[in-house]
């Protein structure tokens, strides 16, 4: 589970940013997210770290925990099954596009990473919202915008986010030259700023511990009736 390999990533940006540094923010980005960054300014650096953090809540840090937690009530244990999940999203991240030479094989990856993928980012979506104080609109917010979005996970983790701390994800990025429009998540109440960006990292801790208490609660629970 790569939580604090996580919250490392995002300070390694929000560092220098606010320190005044936009050159190395832009640098120390461009490690972590495929957009172009080299023109990014402040507010577009910010919405990036946000759109990292609230996509790969799911798949890299709560889907993990969601696989050892179900392993541990199975015969193959937790170990096994979240390094599954984990490999199966691994490859998705590295060949998951339809261009050649992986073309059919990245296909596969993709879609394998999207069914495996769909549960725990719909329980994230629900603990999320309650962990906000405000699931109803947590939740409508997401049924609104999050279809919108290609991916049936990516949009949904980072519309939960967006609606949690009051902020609007989505927009223009710019892939190797080319324009791209991603839809847009959540309503823009207040401006994405690093303290946010942070609330929305305490928010995975805690959605973190919460599902380890309620695993070990249907663990010891399981083996004991």
């Amino acid at each position: 589970m790569a939580g604090r390999s996580l919250r490392r990533a995002a300070e390694d940006v929000l560092v220098p940013l606010e320190a005044g540094d936009i050159l190395t923010a832009r640098t120390r980005l461009s490690l972590y997210v495929g957009r172009d960054t080299d023109d990014l300014d402040e507010p577009e650096i910010l919405r990036a770290v946000l759109e990292t953090v609230s996509e790969n809540a799911t798949d890299g840090v709560l889907a993990p925990l969601f696989y050892a937690l179900v392993g541990a009530l199975l015969p193959v244990g937790s170990v096994p099954l979240a390094l599954a999940y984990k490999a199966a999203s691994t490859l998705d991240s590295m060949i998951g596009y339809r261009q050649p030479p992986y073309t059919h094989l990245g296909w596969f990856s993709a879609r394998l990473e999207d069914a495996l993928t769909w549960l725990p980012c719909r329980l994230t979506v629900l603990t999320i919202a309650l962990l906000s104080g405000q699931p109803r609109r947590v939740w409508q917010l997401c049924r609104r915008d999050a279809p919108a979005d290609p991916s049936p996970n990516a949009g949904w983790s980072e519309c939960a986010y967006a609606a949690a701390l009051g902020v609007q994800l989505g927009g223009t990025n710019i892939y190797r030259g080319q324009v791209k429009q991603k839809p847009l998540l959540g309503d823009a109440k207040q401006p994405i700023t690093p303290a946010l960006i942070r609330q929305g990292l305490s928010l995975t801790r805690r959605a973190v511990l919460l599902w380890l208490v309620l695993g070990l609660g249907i663990w010891f629970g399981f083996y004991t009736f």
